[in-house]
């Protein structure tokens, strides 16, 4: 997973502005709706193609837009190519992609993840449900569908990284760097990781910073992933 440039989901964010690009009207209309019940005042543009996403997001660049939070939401099949193309755009431009999808399989999940996806929802959430996934982006969290986070561990089960250090050893990370990455993996916030170590939020959040840079991550969703191919969860 690049997420290089992508502003990442280890703090809250509210999204100022965001774009659906959805080749299906009434889907776009629906994707268009829960983000505005997730976050009141959002800007909302929409694209029905690859071509039309990118002519949007390098207008976008052009006016300097991105110093205030982005958020797309991403189909991954469209009429004129893929989405994963605008999810690597997105993840460029410091823009946040989130895949709404109707697929599950193991391709479309890691090569999205890989692409630079910060979330994965799966289109057949009741609208609701769909809202309070959104809403987990304010909260500094990644929105993955139930499914999906349970696919992601599945599959890491399955193959794990027999090169892959335990806790505290060469991976570089100390016994409590360890510690906390666990909490964060669980889906804790650094307030609740605080509450159960009996450190200050500041503490933790010097933790956290150590984390990601050592382990060259930028997001919730990775950390889980590091957490679970190190056997911590």
């Amino acid at each position: 997973m690049n997420g290089a440039n992508t502003r990442p989901l280890s703090q809250a964010m509210h999204p100022a502005t965001g774009v659906v690009v959805e080749d299906m009207p009434a889907t776009r209309e629906w994707l268009a709706q829960a983000l505005q019940q997730a976050f009141p005042g959002i800007g909302i543009h929409t694209a029905a193609t690859v071509e039309q996403a990118r002519t949007w997001l390098n207008g976008l660049a052009s006016r300097h837009h991105h110093q205030t939070p982005v958020l797309a939401l991403i189909d991954l099949r469209l009429p004129d190519g893929s989405g994963l193309d605008i999810v690597r755009i997105c993840d460029r431009q410091g823009i946040v992609p989130v895949v709404t999808s109707i697929y599950d399989d193991d391709a479309s999940l890691f090569e999205a993840l890989e692409a630079g996806a910060q979330g994965y929802l799966l289109k057949d959430h009741p609208l609701p449900q769909l809202v309070h996934y959104l809403h987990r982006i304010g909260q500094g969290e990644p929105p993955l569908s139930p499914s999906i986070a349970r696919r992601i561990l599945a599959s890491l089960r399955r193959q794990p990284d027999e090169g892959s250090p335990a806790a505290g050893d060469s991976q570089g990370l100390t016994p409590r760097e360890a510690e906390v990455l666990r909490h964060i993996g669980q889906g804790m916030r650094v307030s609740d990781v605080a509450h159960a170590l009996g450190l200050t939020e500041h503490t933790v959040a010097g933790y956290v910073k150590n984390i990601y840079r050592k382990l060259n991550i930028s997001s919730r969703a990775q950390a889980a992933l590091e957490a679970a191919r190190r056997q911590l969860l």
